[in-house]
């Protein structure tokens, strides 16, 4: 019959609650634990595959080193040690003989879900001085963290719509029935959805795609890719110039800046939005007012209005749109969590702040310490001091994610030395020296510092690891722990006594340890022995409003609408060119993808393709193009070939490709994922698009499509 233990799937932001059936050190069945007060049950085929990671044949259990170059190279196993003094004194090296900014960091998506990461990774990363710190970050979520933190105080103090009591909800380029919710941390998504209507309410969704989302919507309206913004914004111009003010409710004394909102507003008509994205401005006017008038109403946007060029005016819009309607900290509007462990009111994450320092090559402003990962490759290949030289990658798969990607690919080449912590050889790591693997979700405690930050309803919860670790194995933190205090031995760089005893003891103690204290710290009431004795988790309750401005991380207390940042981008968007006919592509994600990592699982990549490009039936006819064909797909940076297929899912004018694919490339040693077939959306996106804040504009990409020679 096997054991039954509970689990936490930690791939994606749902942070769903497992139960799993082991026998020995196998996993024999997993399904959705019923009892967890946020998943309810529920599980996508992602959280069974979690098993597939733990089990996988090819996932690296001890430290490679490798020999050779190029098709000749191979992988050795060495022990821990000789890994990393390797690693440390390869580092230190660059850093003696190139200084600090020679060294350079990628942190990945997955380390925003891993316990180990969020205490001593953060930790590691901020051992080195350079400057040239990168992660996915600014390939994702960078203006929604660079708006809360002009707006608010702190980048990720972020509103999240209280779907569980909102009446109307406005999503613009976001599709959490494929993410399970994204900055919105909202498992069982789809009956959420069933649950709105039952209570009669509305969902409406803008996207140049017909969305699994916006095919489960009350409205769907395509709205050309790159425009958002100038709906947002005439919707703001329809509440502030042709609504009557006695019909809007009054802003909170706690917002600056109202004056400003309306002047800048005040030219972007419903009838422009309509010339730049194709919504009807009567559409516009509509939804202007239905969100006004909704008994809790909220607008939530993401990726697709993210990863745009406008994607912090978007985002900056949206906040002021639930402002402006009454909406925010409102019950069914956008509302902020509470959770057990604050990671914003406590300052366990940082404020962040903007334009800091610049990138060496084309002056590109950090945002939170980090650069825009669009200049990396330019930072590597560009002679000079400062230059890139060695690179530190940590669950990260930058060719694969980031702006043409192929030539990063080569530009990795010419580093003098490169390390990774993965599990993986893959079509970033492949280019390492030394690969340093960490155990796997299933082999380590969680908990979730920063997903219980977004979640729709307040709860906690401690998983312990399911298995334990083999003794030649370690964590995640154990292994930045030993770069960290090796490489800082080799620099001889000694901090002041009470510093070095601080970083030692934090980096010494387990994440399970600085969670106890942290939970300790807060006013929940929640112990980790409380949360020991329930696996399931422990509920807190739906959000609650009215915590305005209390609980305003900016040090006045004080909400700013008119951050000049934002302000100067507004009037630039203003002064933009009509869109020209051509072909924009845009991305998209399934259920069963995990960005660049998950096709390894046998289980999650069977079935039908998903790796086409997506192509309207009208814009196929216009070239001469047949479904099913092999197509060219060429931008300003590159060229891909790919099938394509026709689909009445996209805009006219619009095509896709999904994000992740493309790893038959020499040396990636992923036995399943070389086997599905599929080009990397990103050998096409331009590092030369960005948005005002540095996130990489991956959706709008100007492309031409040609039958295949």
């Amino acid at each position: 019959m096997g054991e039954k233990r509970i689990g936490v799937c930690n791939l994606c932001e749902a942070i769903c609650g497992l139960e799993l059936t082991v026998e020995g050190r196998d996993v024999v069945a997993v399904r959705g634990h019923a009892a967890d007060p946020l998943s309810r049950g529920h599980v996508c085929p992602k959280g069974v595959a979690i098993a597939d990671v733990y089990a996988d044949p090819d996932r690296l259990r001890r430290p490679v080193r490798r020999v050779g170059e190029g098709a000749g190279a191979r992988w050795e196993e060495i022990g821990w040690d000789e890994a990393f003094d390797l690693v440390a004194d390869n580092l230190a090296r660059v850093v003696r003989e190139h200084g600090d900014d020679a060294l350079a960091l990628y942190l990945g998506n997955p380390n925003a879900h891993s316990l180990g990461s969020m205490t001593h990774g953060t930790a590691m990363a901020k051992s080195f001085r350079t400057r040239n710190r990168y992660s996915a970050t600014s390939v994702d979520q960078l203006p929604h963290q660079l708006v809360a933190h002009l707006m608010f105080g702190h980048q990720l103090f972020l509103p999240v719509p209280d779907i569980d009591r909102t009446s109307w909800f406005l999503v613009v380029g976001a599709n959490p029935m494929a993410s399970n919710g994204s900055l919105m941390t909202v498992p069982d998504f789809p009956q959420r959805v069933r649950d709105l209507r039952a209570r009669g309410g509305r969902m409406v969704v803008l996207d140049p795609r017909r969305t699994e989302t916006a095919k489960v919507a009350d409205e769907h309206h395509f709205v050309r890719p790159g425009s958002d913004a100038w709906v947002l914004l005439a919707m703001l111009h329809v509440l502030t110039t042709e609504v009557s003010p006695d019909d809007l409710p009054t802003v909170p004394s706690y917002v600056d800046g109202l004056g400003t909102v309306v002047d800048l507003v005040a030219d972007v008509t419903p009838e422009l939005a309509e010339s730049m994205s194709g919504l009807p401005a009567g559409e516009v006017r509509r939804l202007a007012r239905e969100l006004l008038a909704a008994d809790g109403g909220v607008v939530y946007s993401r990726i697709g209005v993210s990863a745009g060029p406008w994607g912090t005016v978007c985002q900056w819009a949206v906040n002021c749109l639930n402002i402006l309607t009454g909406n925010l900290d409102r019950v069914g509007g956008a509302m902020f969590t509470t959770p057990a462990i604050d990671a914003v009111g406590t300052g366990l994450i940082g404020r962040g702040h903007h334009d800091v320092w610049r990138s060496r090559v084309r002056g590109l402003p950090e945002t939170a310490g980090e650069l825009p990962v669009a200049a990396l490759r330019e930072e590597i290949e560009t002679p000079g001091e400062g230059q890139v030289r060695a690179l530190l990658t940590v669950a990260g798969n930058p060719v694969l994610s980031t702006p043409d990607g192929a030539r990063l690919d080569r530009a990795l080449d010419g580093l003098d030395f490169m390390a990774a912590v993965d599990i993986y050889v893959n079509e970033t790591t492949r280019h390492a020296d030394v690969i340093l693997p960490p155990t796997t979700a299933l082999e380590r405690d969680h908990y979730d510092l920063v997903f219980h930050l977004l979640a729709v309803r307040n709860t906690a919860r401690f998983t312990p690891a399911v298995f334990e670790k083999e003794a030649d194995q370690r964590h995640d933190w154990q292994i930045f722990r030993e770069i960290t205090l090796r490489t800082a031995a080799r620099l001889g760089r000694r901090a002041p006594l009470r510093k070095r005893l601080v970083q030692r003891a934090r980096l010494t103690a387990s994440p399970t340890l600085l969670v106890a204290g942290l939970l300790r710290r807060g006013t929940s009431g929640v112990t980790l022995k409380k949360l020991r004795a329930r696996p399931a988790g422990i509920d807190l309750g739906p959000l609650r409003g009215g915590q305005l401005p209390g609980r305003l991380p900016s040090r006045d207390r004080r909400i700013d609408l008119a951050p000049p940042l934002v302000v100067e981008d507004v009037v630039r968007l203003a002064a933009a060119a009509a869109p020209d006919e051509g072909l924009l592509l845009i991305g998209r994600r399934h259920q069963r993808d995990c960005n660049s990592w998950m096709h390894n699982s046998e289980r999650l990549t069977r079935g039908r393709a998903r790796h086409q490009l997506l192509m309207n039936p009208a814009d196929l006819a216009v070239r001469e193009l047949a479904d099913g064909a092999r197509v060219r797909v060429t931008s300003r940076t590159g060229t891909v070939e790919v099938e394509v297929a026709a689909s009445d899912d996209l805009m006219p004018g619009v095509v896709s490709l999904p994000h992740g694919y493309g790893h038959a490339r020499e040396g990636v040693l992923m036995t399943r994922s070389r086997e599905v077939p599929g080009v990397s959306a990103n050998d096409l996106t331009d590092p030369e698009l960005l948005d005002v804040s540095g996130n990489a504009a991956l959706n709008g990409v100007p492309v031409e499509v040609t039958a295949a020679g």
